[in-house]
């Protein structure tokens, strides 16, 4: 059975999917990923969602203010033996809730164009597309998104 954790980035189970995530994210982009790395760093992240099935962690996600209503989803990965399974809609769920939870009217991302899994999953979760916001602004490879929670 499925169940969800809310804890912070210092929980050693994000952690270890973090650096499968940033495997990833290396593989897809090669150099290009350490700009990217600069913006997740996962130090004082105060809101984490996992999402657990027999005591292993299978997906993950966080959330951090990006403004007085706004929070950024950051740090989302699924364990490839566990994709397609609807576990990172129900951990993105689970984050805007928090979010709402928390008074914010809105979440805000960013993928690569390398990740046509993600901007499927965040496409019919709701989220549309925007103008690329903040660091991201200027780059090619990257596409944003916002939803009205």
């Amino acid at each position: 059975m499925l169940h969800f954790v809310r804890t912070t980035s210092e929980h050693p189970d994000f952690v270890a999917l973090v650096r499968l995530l940033d495997a990833d994210l290396t593989e897809r982009y090669g150099i290009e990923q350490s700009f990217y790395a600069q913006f997740n760093k996962i130090d004082r992240i105060g809101h984490v969602i996992l999402a657990y099935e027999h005591g292993q962690a299978l997906s993950c996600g966080a959330l951090r203010p990006y403004g007085e209503d706004v929070m950024e989803v950051k740090r989302m990965y699924t364990l490839p033996e566990a994709r397609n399974r609807g576990i990172a809609a129900l951990v993105l769920r689970s984050l805007e809730d928090w979010a709402h939870e928390l008074g914010f009217a809105r979440c805000v991302l960013e993928t690569g164009k390398k990740q046509p899994e993600a901007i499927r999953l965040y496409e019919k979760s709701g989220y549309h597309l925007t103008a690329n916001y903040g660091q991201y602004a200027d780059v090619e490879n990257s596409v944003c998104f916002e939803k009205i929670l």
